[in-house]
């Protein structure tokens, strides 16, 4: 593999190594950009696994109630915009563009790229953007009035995050399999909160040591910082963390438990039927940080692990 730069930090080469590991074991398959892999098929199958554990734990919380729907991995700019994503994570965001101009146009970009010049420029947006979060495609639909008893929806999918990194568990796709509520404020929070132990259960059942820690997110520049400490500070976040690298770090987060209050019931014009903006919350499984926190525990060969989370993930 790559040689190590010589200003690696023990917890940078704790990454890294086990980067090396997955690649070297065909589970993880290198496409020359930090962040972004191929699968093998045998991730696949530990992904399928934590699907089910997921479901399950859905299933036995819900019943039949959360409506399953799935949206690709790219929408529309004026749903994104309403997130105001681009406002807090700017540098996460991922554009589409593409080319939309004529013959000589063509011939311009043609140009371009033989002579070993950017060739982008000559590109347009194209109206769509990447999916940074798996629940955000879902509020466009639910523009209007939701039911008293509020709105429940299964969503999983590809998720996009420009943060190129050595660290497996920072991937620039990946997936995430949510539970998200619309509706009454005290419905919208307890759906937050009931799914924190929920979550650690799931985790438990896969025998990974997680611990739930109050949190904020990344979000860009000088009033980022305030959101983040008004969103710590009203306990809006909850990550479920595992320790991947020992005490080097502070722990991965696997499992996040999110109450939006009525940002995105404001944004995107949704209501409850006493005619209040909706509030909205979720909890969102990282499909593969949960695999490898999988596979730091319990060692990259599956047909080691313990028999019972085997049958957990059924495999």
């Amino acid at each position: 593999m790559t040689e190590a730069p010589i200003t690696e930090t023990p917890l940078q080469q704790a990454r890294r190594e086990f980067r090396d590991e997955l690649v070297e074991a065909g589970l993880l398959i290198p496409t020359g950009i930090d962040g972004l892999y191929g699968r093998a098929g045998a991730f696949e199958a530990i992904i399928d696994g934590i699907d089910h554990a997921v479901r399950r734990a859905g299933a036995t919380a819900h019943g039949t109630d959360a409506q399953v729907v799935r949206f690709p991995p790219v929408y529309p700019r004026e749903s994104f915009e309403k997130t105001d994503y681009i406002a807090s994570f700017p540098n996460l965001t991922g554009a589409i563009s593409t080319f939309t101009g004529d013959n000589p146009a063509h011939r311009a970009l043609l140009t371009d790229r033989a002579a070993g010049l950017p060739w982008d420029g000559h590109l347009a947006a194209a109206g769509t953007m990447l999916v940074s979060a798996a629940c955000h495609p879902t509020y466009a639909s639910l523009t209007g009035t939701v039911p008293d008893t509020g709105v429940l929806r299964d969503v999983y999918g590809y998720c996009f995050r420009h943060e190129p990194a050595i660290d497996p568990a920072r991937m620039q796709a990946f997936r995430m399999h949510e539970f998200v509520f619309v509706g009454r404020p005290e419905a919208a929070a307890a759906h937050r909160d009931a799914w924190v132990p929920r979550g650690l259960q799931v985790l438990a059942d896969l025998q990974l040591a997680a611990t739930d820690v109050p949190a904020n997110d990344p979000f860009f520049g000088r009033a980022g910082r305030i959101l983040a400490v008004n969103q710590r500070d009203e306990n809006l976040k909850t990550e479920l963390v595992v320790r991947l690298y020992g005490d080097l770090d502070d722990g991965t987060a696997v499992v996040s438990s999110n109450c939006h209050q009525d940002h995105f019931g404001e944004n995107f014009g949704i209501h409850t039927a006493d005619g209040a903006v909706a509030h909205s919350a979720c909890v969102g499984f990282g499909m593969e940080r949960i695999a490898l926190a999988l596979l730091r525990t319990h060692g990259i060969g599956t047909g080691g692990w313990p028999t019972a989370i085997r049958a957990t993930l059924g495999l």
